[in-house]
């Protein structure tokens, strides 16, 4: 069975403990880049960042862009969106059709 974690600031994250997924508080990227690292070698299939941690982990998050597993996927924290998730799919988009369909080129 695959299983899903979160990596986040403690008050981003606490909440997805409630419904089963497993969190990992992290204060600093390099703290969060040592946890992905671990829990995608333990077999995690979803892995949620929260934006803040996960701009500064471009470049781990990409080696993982091509794999069938660990999907990771930046979400929101406490502070908001940073619009990394939305540019996110935006791409994926365009990589797909090959045109941007979501926002007509803006």
């Amino acid at each position: 069975m695959y299983k899903i974690g979160v990596i986040g600031d403690r008050e981003s994250i606490l909440g997805f403990k409630a419904v089963g997924i497993e969190v990992f508080p992290c204060d600093s990227h390099e703290e969060a880049e040592k946890v992905l690292k671990k829990i995608a070698e333990e077999g995690f299939a979803i892995i949620y960042v929260t934006e803040q941690l996960y701009k500064d982990m471009l470049q781990q998050v990409a080696e993982y862009r091509d794999s069938r597993l660990p999907a990771v996927i930046p979400i929101p924290s406490k502070d908001g969106s940073l619009g990394i998730g939305m540019e996110g799919v935006k791409k994926s988009v365009e990589r797909a059709v090959g045109a941007d369909i979501l926002f007509g080129g803006e």
